[in-house]
């Protein structure tokens, strides 16, 4: 497994590497990953526009700053994701928002289609549900925890729905969609706080 990882982390981007190719993307009206459909084309240019929203709007509690600044590890987050993912388009940049708080802290992005092995190895219920945060011990190597596709609030929200109508609607996609605007990447961010033990 390490070496999957670290063969991965090689061919990684940066976040801001990420957003250049999803902007690349939509000039070039194409999308990434292996299903280049018109639909997943209109996601990336709709998940483009929320990523710029929320690189400007996503806020950051100083009590949040504090509590990153008490993080002592030496750490890899590897996020599998694609452009047209809806979830990732509201969870990546608070991911990056923390990351960006500490030197201890490696955000590293690929794309899921292009790294099936690693995808694989970090199935949510059997799928390939992404973002999927691995994190990663730069000094062992080791995996440590994982977290994602989506914050726990909205994980129970989707888990709730389902065991209820057995499938997503559109509908309640667009519910989750308000939630997510609602919430401001917060429930990510707590999540991340815990993830990270501080």
């Amino acid at each position: 497994m390490e070496s999957i990882i670290a063969l991965n982390v090689t061919n990684s981007k940066s976040y801001q590497e990420y957003r250049t190719i999803v902007t690349q993307l939509v000039e070039q009206n194409s999308t990434s990953g292996n299903d280049t459909s018109e639909a997943m084309v209109n996601y990336t240019m709709l998940n483009d526009r929320r990523m710029k929203r929320w690189d400007k709007t996503i806020k950051v509690s100083d009590e949040v700053i504090k509590r990153v600044s008490n993080f002592k590890g030496d750490i890899t987050w590897l996020v599998l994701t694609e452009s047209w993912c809806g979830d990732a388009a509201h969870v990546v940049p608070a991911i990056n928002k923390i990351a960006e708080l500490s030197d201890n802290i490696d955000l590293k992005l690929v794309f899921r289609d292009e790294n099936e092995e690693l995808m694989n190895q970090f199935l949510t219920n059997g799928s390939k549900s992404i973002p999927k945060l691995i994190m990663v011990d730069n000094l062992s190597d080791e995996v440590i925890n994982t977290f994602g596709p989506r914050p726990s609030k909205a994980t129970q929200l989707v888990n709730d729905f389902k065991a209820k109508h057995g499938t997503l609607t559109p509908e309640f996609k667009e519910e989750l969609q308000h939630w997510y605007n609602t919430d401001k990447g917060q429930n990510t961010i707590n999540d991340l706080l815990n993830l990270l033990g501080v």
